[in-house]
């Protein structure tokens, strides 16, 4: 079995998509996944799973749209990619709250930037299959849009670094 953390979309946040972290938990272990264990209350998991990273993210999504009877966005990496991805981080000296990561499905292509609107001094970098964005003044001031985001699920570094702690452990 391998470690994957799971990233739900719009789950608990400003109100939408409500969703008890214990019944994500039962989600998880009915799907066949071991070792559930989540962490705050906003659509993060992590579990053991036997398959692909593509097929554990389907069985996710099914498992979810049964119980919200609809679409609910999930995004899963590998436990050693989450790693991987917080040392990657290119604004390790700044103010661990104010980066966040956004997570994509795919990797990124070159124009993944283009439509960018809003930007006052936001900076963003470029990684394999997500964005790092450092929001110097926070991301609740900003106006930073990012076409590419509408697909993904943002995470702050502290967050990151928990889980892959946790998928570490």
């Amino acid at each position: 079995m391998a470690t994957y953390v799971g990233l739900l979309r719009a789950v608990n946040v400003g109100g939408t998509g409500k969703l008890p972290m214990d019944e994500l938990r039962r989600l998880c272990e009915n799907c066949g996944f071991a070792r559930v264990r989540t962490y705050i209350a906003s659509g993060n998991v992590v579990f053991e799973a036997e398959g692909s990273e593509a097929e554990v993210q389907a069985q996710l999504q099914s498992a979810l749209q049964g119980y919200a009877i609809k679409p609910v966005g999930v995004i899963v990496r590998h436990g050693a990619e989450m790693s991987a991805v917080l040392a990657a981080n290119p604004y390790a000296g700044r103010t661990s709250n104010l980066v966040h990561v956004t997570f994509l499905n795919e990797a990124l292509s070159v124009d993944v930037l283009a439509g960018v609107s809003g930007r006052a001094d936001e900076e963003i970098a470029v990684g394999r299959r997500e964005l790092y964005i450092f929001y110097p003044r926070g991301q609740g001031s900003s106006k930073l849009k990012l076409p590419a985001t509408k697909i993904g699920t943002a995470r702050n570094i502290n967050t990151v670094a928990k889980l892959a702690e946790m998928a570490a452990a």
